[in-house]
């Protein structure tokens, strides 16, 4: 049973940065991969990001790109989501999820964090 854990999220000004991190335990095979999702109150679940757990192949949200950067650690299998230049409609609760999908920026994943709460103040 794969099991993750969301840390990094906090209040920031606009235009400030905060770094996510998603560590995952249980076990985490090759073909997996690992995407960022967000919800804000009142709106559907949105697709930030993700990345494979092997190989190449990262994926961005249009609304991120530029301003996010995933990137792995599978020493410690561990994820990052990198925020910087951070907008007040990027608040929301965080969730990493992982699992096998050939389509990353579609919720389908197996696995999913409880959550980090992310806001940016104006």
């Amino acid at each position: 049973q794969v099991q993750l854990l969301e840390s990094g999220g906090g209040l920031v000004q606009a235009g400030g940065s905060l770094r996510l991190s998603c560590s995952a335990s249980g076990g985490t095979g090759s073909t997996y991969t690992l995407g960022w999702f967000r919800q804000a109150p009142g709106k559907s679940r949105e697709f930030v990001a993700a990345i494979r757990w092997s190989g190449q192949g990262t994926y961005y949200a249009d609304s991120v790109k530029g301003r996010f950067t995933i990137s792995r650690d599978n020493a410690n299998n561990i994820v990052y989501l990198q925020m910087n230049n951070l907008k007040p409609e990027d608040t929301a609760v965080y969730r990493c999820a992982t699992g096998r999908t050939l389509r990353p920026q579609l919720p389908v994943y197996e696995y999913w964090g409880q959550g980090t709460q992310v806001t940016v103040s104006s």
